[in-house]
């Protein structure tokens, strides 16, 4: 199914899309479908040795662990991953909660929001968690007290892909935006997925749009670039000027696909890929 949603098939799906629709051979769809598979079985090695840190885990700090994850929230291949993020949370004293925050796509219409909200719900239910799916579309929701309410002891609150300009201006400043750092600071597991992971940061990248804008500021010194194994490919010119972005004191990291960046008392990498260090200096574990 990844593969198929990656816009990897044969000629008889892609003839159920468009006449027009790209396709591959069947070795190169079998090809690909093997590549996938081997990043979804790394991925699961990788997130079982994260659920046994996190468990031995000793640190003073009360704050929760911070994750910038390159791709793949609410996925399969993720469960594991998401499942350590949430028991590490109910060591600190947190509920059960998973909390979806799905504003990155809040502008690509409700088919894509209940898309996400379903995902969610989904991995919710493996995990076997309670699930609170915020509808945070616009500004106005991030001052609405049930909302802030809502994310109070959560376990696990994580913002999806999609436009992370978007998710900074709806929640930048907003009492539901305090809320939730008071939370992390308290032992929640905070997450951010692509644009989530992205809008985290002080300066967010143009990605999707010419010029750069000002992010969450959770952390001020990093600037984040998901997807970076697949971007090259996609934007290497685009890739090649934010790393050489005239004036930039900051760190900035580039995280590959189904691949996190966590902090606890340290930044350690788990998952398929790389985090790449391509600006500044940061020192993972």
């Amino acid at each position: 199914v990844q593969t198929v949603e990656e816009g990897k098939m044969t000629k008889d799906l892609a003839l159920l899309i468009s006449k027009d629709a790209p396709y591959q051979t069947t070795q190169e769809f079998l090809a690909s479908i093997d590549e996938n598979l081997k990043k979804a079985m790394a991925l699961s090695a990788c997130a079982s040795k994260l659920l046994k840190w996190l468990k031995v885990s000793t640190t003073n700090q009360s704050h929760g662990v911070l994750a910038l994850v390159g791709s793949g929230e609410y996925l399969p291949v993720m469960q594991e991953f998401e499942t350590g993020l949430l028991h590490s949370a109910i060591s600190r004293g947190k509920k059960k909660v998973f909390v979806q925050i799905p504003t990155g796509s809040s502008e690509e219409g409700e088919d894509r929001r209940e898309f996400w909200r379903r995902r969610g719900l989904e991995q919710s239910d493996r995990i076997g968690s309670e699930c609170i799916y915020l509808p945070i579309h616009e500004r106005e929701d991030a001052f609405n007290p049930e909302f802030v309410s809502a994310v109070k002891n959560a376990g696990l609150i994580y913002f999806s892909g999609g436009n992370p300009h978007h998710i900074a201006n709806v929640f930048k400043g907003s009492p539901l935006w305090d809320a939730i750092v008071q939370e992390w600071e308290s032992g929640s597991s905070l997450s951010g997925c692509s644009a989530g992971a992205m809008a985290f940061g002080g300066t967010i990248m143009g990605i999707r749009k010419s010029s750069h804008s000002e992010g969450l500021n959770l952390l001020p010194d990093i600037e984040v670039i998901p997807h970076y194994d697949k971007m090259l490919g996609w934007l290497p010119d685009r890739v090649a000027s934010f790393i050489a972005r005239g004036g930039a004191d900051t760190t900035l990291i580039g995280i590959d696909e189904n691949t996190a960046l966590i902090y606890e008392d340290g930044w350690k990498v788990v998952g398929a890929g790389k985090a790449h260090v391509l600006r500044g200096v940061l020192e993972i574990n």
